[in-house]
């Protein structure tokens, strides 16, 4: 598992459109077929140790909880950070308080060409 940092020290500003300080991320692009969705993870809530059918970015945008990967290993993860997955990898998530992420799953995941690891 690995776990990136997102701030827009490591975005680029756009200049298009007659922008005005503006910053885009990009998390990922794929080749292949993504599926995107919203995860909520209710205050004690936990999402259960699997192994991920496909690479998974799990982008937490509100709230905070934590994370696990095949050590089980519990790392604290809050709004502005992702955790990654590879497929395969075994994992769990959850949170005391409640987390809401956004999950991007897809063969071709490669979030380090354009994040930076926590």
């Amino acid at each position: 598992m690995k776990i990136y940092k997102l701030n827009k020290e490591n975005g680029k500003k756009v200049e298009k459109y007659d922008s005005n300080l503006a910053t885009y991320l990009k998390l990922v692009q794929t080749n292949e077929i993504a599926n995107i969705g919203c995860m909520y993870i209710d205050p004690k809530g936990i999402l259960g140790y699997h192994q991920a059918p496909v690479s998974q970015l799990f982008v937490v945008v509100q709230g905070e909880g934590w994370v696990t990967g095949e050590d089980q290993k519990q790392i604290n993860i809050k709004a502005g950070e992702a955790a990654f997955w590879e497929k395969g990898e075994w994992h769990t998530s959850g949170s005391n308080s409640g987390m809401t992420a956004i999950l991007i799953q897809s063969e071709s995941l490669n979030p380090q060409s354009f994040m930076k690891i926590k």
